[in-house]
């Protein structure tokens, strides 16, 4: 007999750092369900419903963060008041201080947590002197709330969009919990306009978003986590005890788990979204499929990657002023995209190999013909492959285990170890190569089983989700952390 403990139960809704509020956790679909009820009760009405939507995501971001919730809060004062007095200011001066104003807050925000102990690591390196790390909290999801918010002080500024009358319009944008702590980066041109349309959540709507979630979880819960902890992480970690042959294929283990992860969650998030009656866009399609680095970079996280073009590389003039300048707002955009990720110089390195890859392939297809077959053949495999190459720095826990995986690679592959490598990890394998083969589906095989799964009735939506959720529940059963964390 299952005893139940109220104590347990009260204590899950109290914040732990070691355990945040993720949509992969047993407690959130615990904690999701009862939301809905409510909101459902709401939808018909208008303040009501964005007052209780945005006290909740409040809430699932005090579970992902603890007090640091009215950073949030703080935010989206701040970001409401600014824009209000950009766009009602009549001179160009006062709305270039108020943007300047609201740019400084913003990125000294994120600067704080972010960075500091990156520079001052720096510093120290500069003076001599030891290296501590400062006790300095890194708030879940600040890089996108940060750059969430801009885009809508910089739209106000930009004239392309009216800011909101209410305080509780703007805080329901910056904090809709469904993208609050892992994105998609959503535009306020995009989302605000829907807040003040009715809810409406269709047939069709239903069943693209259990697909989506459905999707999503098993990307994320099963194939990311499982590759990662029983695979990748223990290469990454001691890769001088591997292969070079088993480096190889943690290198490629990661390029699938990273994806997964990513898009896993964003799917997710897409799909909780649609069940409130609000769209976001496509954040991953496929991007292993690219063609280019260029191609690439249009297929990944793409509400980053707009997001830096749109505000950073067009503002820094991008390709408006000569080639050489175009080259090197292209290396600036991607070094700085590269910060964004963490505050590390690896992270730096991995921008910075993107950026002159970008500026590299707008190079040459400015002085060569590359539409001749051969390279049509070939690009896709050069492109999947410098990814890779990048994502070792992405992942690596410094520049040393770097080297290591390439040493190991370049001088120890044997690859007579093959067979007992698959006889060993036949479980992480197959799910990378299941991850890859659903990667590299053609895109309208993909769209024609979405659709379907989308018709099918509401039971059989149901019963796949579920048997999804369980197919979760065995997997992690089998060595990889526990899905459900709460017990009562």
């Amino acid at each position: 007999m299952l005893g139940f403990d109220i104590h347990k139960l009260a204590e899950q809704f109290v914040y732990h750092a070691d355990e945040p509020l993720l949509f992969n956790s047993g407690f959130f679909l615990f904690l999701f369900t009862a939301f809905l009820w409510v909101y459902v009760v709401l939808s018909p009405t208008q303040r009501p419903k964005l007052i209780f939507v945005t006290l909740f995501s409040l809430y699932f971001y005090y579970k992902s963060s603890g007090i640091y919730f009215v950073l949030l809060i703080f935010a989206a004062v701040v970001d409401f008041t600014l824009a209000k007095l950009i766009y009602a200011s009549e001179s160009q001066a006062r709305k270039k201080f108020f943007i300047f104003l609201t740019l400084v807050i913003n990125l000294g925000l994120l600067g704080y947590f972010k960075y500091t102990n990156l520079l001052y690591e720096a510093f120290c390196g500069v003076s001599g002197k030891p290296f501590e790390p400062l006790d300095i909290f890194l708030p879940v999801g600040v890089s996108f709330f940060t750059f969430q918010s801009l885009s809508y002080t910089l739209d106000v500024y930009r004239g392309t969009l009216k800011p909101v009358d209410h305080l509780v319009d703007y805080a329901f944008f910056v904090s809709f919990f469904p993208q609050l702590v892992a994105g998609p980066i959503v535009r306020a041109s995009d989302f605000i306009p829907q807040i003040y349309k009715p809810t409406l959540v269709t047939q069709e709507m239903l069943g693209r978003a259990v697909f989506l979630i459905a999707c999503g979880l098993f990307k994320k819960a099963v194939i990311s986590d499982y590759i990662s902890l029983n695979f990748v992480d223990r290469v990454f970690d001691a890769p001088t005890l591997y292969t070079g042959l088993e480096n190889l294929f943690a290198i490629y283990g990661y390029a699938m788990q990273i994806y997964c992860d990513f898009s896993g969650y964003s799917d997710m998030a897409i799909g909780i979204a649609l069940l409130l009656g609000f769209h976001f866009n496509i954040n991953f399609d496929s991007p292993y499929q690219s063609k280019n680095i260029t191609e690439f970079w249009r297929r990944w996280h793409i509400s980053l990657s707009t997001w830096l073009r749109d505000y950073l590389y067009i503002s820094l003039g991008g390709n408006r002023k000569g080639k050489l300048r175009t080259y090197l707002n292209l290396m600036i955009t991607m070094l700085l995209g590269g910060l964004w990720h963490g505050a590390s110089w690896r992270f730096m390195i991995w921008g910075g190999l993107h950026g002159a890859a970008l500026a590299f392939h707008k190079f040459i297809t400015e002085k060569f013909d590359l539409s001749w077959r051969g390279w049509k053949v070939l690009a896709p495999v050069l492109t999947f492959h410098f990814v890779c190459f990048c994502w070792i720095f992405f992942r690596a826990a410094d520049l040393e285990i770097v080297g290591q995986m390439l040493s190991q690679i370049t001088t120890n592959f044997n690859v007579g170890v093959l067979g007992e490598f698959i006889t060993g990890y036949k479980g992480v394998l197959l799910l990378m190569l299941l991850g890859y083969v659903l990667h590299f589906m053609p895109k309208s095989l993909e769209l024609e089983i979405e659709s379907t799964v989308s018709r099918l009735p509401l039971v059989a939506q149901a019963a796949g989700l579920t048997a999804v959720i369980v197919l979760v529940l065995q997997i992690k059963s089998a060595g990889v952390q526990p899905f459900i964390y709460f017990q009562f």
